[in-house]
């Protein structure tokens, strides 16, 4: 088969702590340039040898160490057939979407080498190029050409757009008056018609309903049964495990497994990848700067008696309590968690706030140190590995923090209604139910 993408010793290095660099008038540079021998007398007077070099405070770049530097990839090697959908996996901070910004060509490599054949269409950052001032006709036809579609092609797929976007009554509305389920179908609609060989994706399917997020993925299913080759990167285990066959991990910007998805996913699930301790606990360089006044601190998981645990009884109770604090007041805040099976079925969501009353109570969070706290009931879980999320929101607002992968945890049937029978039992839920036999 025909190798369609080829990258060999690939790195990306980003420089942190820069100071902006400020713009000059006309008069201010020549006011500097002319002044520039006079300060260099009086270095010379007060420090008795001249500097090595002069710069104009105003413009001058603070001088890096190396610690300065990130490295967002560093020796990534890998090749992709034609045709093959290849899933790239990884936590927060891996370097996924850095990898896909580079075969995308938004930004270039550092190091190492890069060989693309054919078209790429990307899906990175859905809604990119949406003016919230001109309708929805007029957003597909300007959002196409920002991804590259010509007029002719896209109308040639406007009906088909509108129709998988399921917006038609509002076609000829402005989009700042859509709501943000409609902003985001509309946008995935343009996307996911490009008709590229090579179609680049980027956690973009987590947008609007369940039924929605299900014709996303049929979508992406299309393009790969098509024989186009795909990149695909998701938190969802359940949608590499659908689309891919084959996936890679990513670990601190380095390549550490390609395999089956299968065995890729159990992998980036059981090796490290998700909390194992039965705690999660946040670095502050770990926290984007778009999530303050929001800081989470820790996500624990407690057994009956307080202890923090990563294996529990599926007889017992389960606590689930999330630390963070508030730099200032927020209102509308409200925490959540999401509860999946190791390979992304959900199986609960909660959020702290759900409770009328609770809601009414806590509807302003003044700044401060937080505990939220949930219980999950005894003889509730089957038994299998589960993966926690976390989520700090404030409804169709703002989301301040998302960690869809914080831990994992594994829940112990011993003891469970059944347990005379050695089979394995279908299903996420071991409820204890009550039962009558009855003789008629």
């Amino acid at each position: 088969m025909t190798t369609v993408i080829r990258v060999e010793n690939l790195g990306k290095r980003y420089r942190i702590g820069l100071v902006s660099q400020e713009y000059q008038t006309l008069s201010e540079k020549i006011t500097t340039a002319l002044g520039a021998p006079l300060r260099a007398f009086r270095n010379l007077r007060r420090d008795g040898h001249p500097p090595s070099t002069i710069h104009n405070p105003s413009t001058m770049l603070r001088t890096s160490p190396q610690s300065d530097h990130i490295w967002a990839l560093r020796e990534v090697n890998f090749a992709v057939e034609e045709g093959q959908v290849l899933g790239i996996i990884g936590r927060n901070g891996a370097g996924k979407s850095t990898l896909l910004k580079i075969l995308s060509r938004i930004t270039e490599p550092t190091e190492g080498s890069l060989t693309i054949r054919g078209r790429v269409g990307s899906l990175l950052e859905v809604g990119t190029g949406f003016h919230p001032e001109l309708t929805g006709r007029e957003n597909i036809f300007l959002n196409g050409a920002i991804l590259g579609m010509k007029r002719a092609e896209i109308e040639r797929k406007f009906d088909e757009i509108v129709a998988f976007s399921e917006v038609e009554q509002f076609i000829e509305t402005p989009v700042k008056r859509y709501s943000s389920g409609m902003y985001l179908r509309l946008a995935f609609a343009v996307a996911a018609h490009l008709e590229p060989e090579i179609l680049v994706v980027d956690e973009v399917l987590a947008v609007g309903d369940a039924e929605f997020q299900k014709k996303c993925l049929g979508k992406m299913g299309d393009v790969a049964q098509q024989g186009r080759t795909v990149l695909f990167v998701s938190h969802n285990m359940s949608a590499i495990l659908r689309l891919t066959q084959e996936s890679i991990v990513l670990e601190k910007g380095r390549l550490v497994l390609r395999a089956p998805s299968a065995e890729a996913v159990d992998y980036y699930l059981s090796a490290g990848t998700c909390g194992k301790s039965g705690e999660r606990i946040w670095d502050a360089d770990e926290v984007p700067g778009e999530a303050a006044p929001f800081q989470p601190i820790a996500l624990r998981l407690r057994d009956k008696t307080g202890n923090i645990v990563d294996t529990v009884r599926s007889t017992e109770p389960l606590s689930i309590e999330m630390e963070y604090s508030l730099a200032a007041p927020l209102t509308g805040l409200r925490i959540g968690i999401y509860l999946s099976t190791a390979r992304g079925e959900y199986v609960l969501t909660s959020f702290d706030t759900d409770d009328q009353h609770r809601f009414e109570k806590h509807g302003s969070r003044p700044a401060g140190h937080y505990l939220s706290r949930c219980t999950i009931p005894a003889d509730f879980l089957n038994g299998g590995r589960y993966a926690l999320g976390v989520n700090a929101s404030s409804y169709r607002i703002r989301r301040y923090f998302m960690d869809e992968q914080a831990l994992s945890f594994n829940v112990d049937t011993s003891g469970a209604p059944g347990m005379q029978w050695a089979e394995p039992r279908p299903g996420v839920l071991r409820p204890r139910l009550e039962w009558q036999i009855e003789t008629k």
